[in-house]
């Protein structure tokens, strides 16, 4: 076996252009492949690492799905609000430790506006339990007080001081806009790599503020409240969109969701965010099935192009074939020197595109994690990766299979004439 190894390097060798063009093409359909899987792998994670440390999440009655999107995602919209009454009821359940209210439905050009409280910045946790930290100024304080994501100061070019007009809707543009009460950018979160960083984080007491002169989406210019009459007036919410909840205890996540989901004073839900995160993976797990299957195929490419090159020098070496043939090689032998000469290229090919790959994630992995915030795993491959890798030599080896056959088929005569 090794007499044929060396063989069929030796004959890769003598022919070294081509023998480099065949490896290289599948050195990149393999560099795809452990790239599409890594990102695939990483957009996952990121997924999963939007919300961490956060036991349920309630709103009104929907579908897990729905409730996850509208109220960690921040697309769509809720069917219906959850009473300042119930809110605080649930808050003040013994097993409750904190919760985050969630109060949604305006925005600032194109970006949605969350109303929340202190609890937010206390507890929101992402990736595996981080906190969120600040990239420029610090916490509102004031009633009028803003706190952006960096994807919202990267875009507008906001800087902390600069003002900030919230418009009513969540459209891209809106004419309903709440110009009577601006705001004040107080500090910008450093990047999460999460929804957080599209997202303009201002006080529940605020989003009443800016909606006390308003009904039913239009302002009421006979009461054209100022920003500083809203100030003296009571500004407790009467209803927020949903609620992030964690426990003291997770053994009691499930009591307390039978008895969210039974509550009688409204319509309620209470759902577990890993299994909403999992229903929404599989949701979209067309596309991740799609992306495998596109890479695949470049992979199967790069291996029938081996193969085309192969059967095209066999008629430049039938006098190696035949001169092989002469001393005593069986066909047996010459079918496996071609198979083991597209296996040792399939595996060059494979060993240099993981290397590849990994030099390109290695290269990236800063700026696809501070820019996208997928953190891009460049460690040993797993048992999936592994399986495909080894399958990819296989299928070089019988790739070589079909050369093989012909030129076994050779005739020791065929191959000693002389051809015009």
């Amino acid at each position: 076996m090794s007499l044929m190894f060396r063989l069929a390097c030796r004959s890769a060798l003598s022919r070294w252009p081509t023998a480099l063009l065949t490896m290289l093409a599948i050195a990149l359909s393999v560099t795809l492949f452990i790239g599409v899987e890594k990102i695939r792998v990483a957009a996952k994670a990121s997924f999963a690492d939007t919300i961490s440390g956060t036991d349920l999440i309630v709103g009104a009655r929907a579908g897990d799905v729905q409730l996850l999107l509208y109220s960690v995602f921040r697309i769509g919209n809720a069917t219906a609000n959850i009473t300042w009454r119930s809110y605080r009821e649930i808050s003040a359940h013994p097993e409750v430790d904190w919760v985050i209210p969630i109060s949604l439905g305006d925005s600032h050009r194109g970006f949605r506006v969350m109303g929340t409280n202190a609890a937010y910045f206390d507890h929101y946790r992402f990736r595996g339990g981080q906190r969120l930290s600040f990239e420029a100024g610090k916490r509102f304080d004031d009633l009028f007080d803003a706190v952006i994501g960096t994807d919202v100061a990267e875009a507008l070019g906001y800087r902390v001081g600069d003002p900030l007009v919230v418009a009513h809707g969540v459209g891209a543009f809106s004419f309903a806009r709440h110009d009577d009460k601006p705001f004040r950018i107080s500090g910008v979160l450093a990047r999460t790599g999460t929804p957080v960083d599209r997202t303009v984080h201002v006080s529940l007491e605020a989003i009443e503020a800016i909606h006390v002169d308003w009904k039913s989406g239009t302002r009421q210019r006979e009461r054209n409240v100022s920003a500083e009459d809203v100030r003296q007036m009571s500004l407790t919410p009467k209803s927020v969109t949903a609620a992030l909840v964690g426990l003291k205890s997770r053994l009691s996540v499930f009591r307390l969701q039978r008895f969210i989901n039974e509550y009688r004073a409204e319509p309620l839900s209470a759902v577990l965010p890993g299994v909403a995160l999992q229903q929404l993976w599989q949701l979209v797990g067309t596309a991740e099935t799609a992306l495998g299957a596109v890479s695949l195929m470049v992979v199967a490419t790069a291996l029938l192009g081996m193969m085309t090159v192969i059967l095209t020098a066999l008629g430049e070496r039938r006098r190696e074939m035949a001169i092989l043939r002469s001393v005593g090689a069986r066909p047996s032998t010459i079918l496996g020197l071609l198979v083991a000469e597209a296996g040792a290229l399939t595996a060059c090919g494979v060993v240099a595109g993981y290397a590849l790959a990994h030099a390109a994630l290695f290269a990236l992995r800063g700026y696809v994690d501070a820019r996208y915030g997928l953190f891009l795993d460049f460690g040993a491959p797993d048992l999936r990766e592994l399986a495909v890798l080894a399958s990819i030599v296989v299928a070089g080896c019988a790739a070589g299979v079909l050369p093989g056959w012909r030129a076994y088929r050779m005739s020791l005569a065929d191959g000693m004439t002389v051809r015009n």
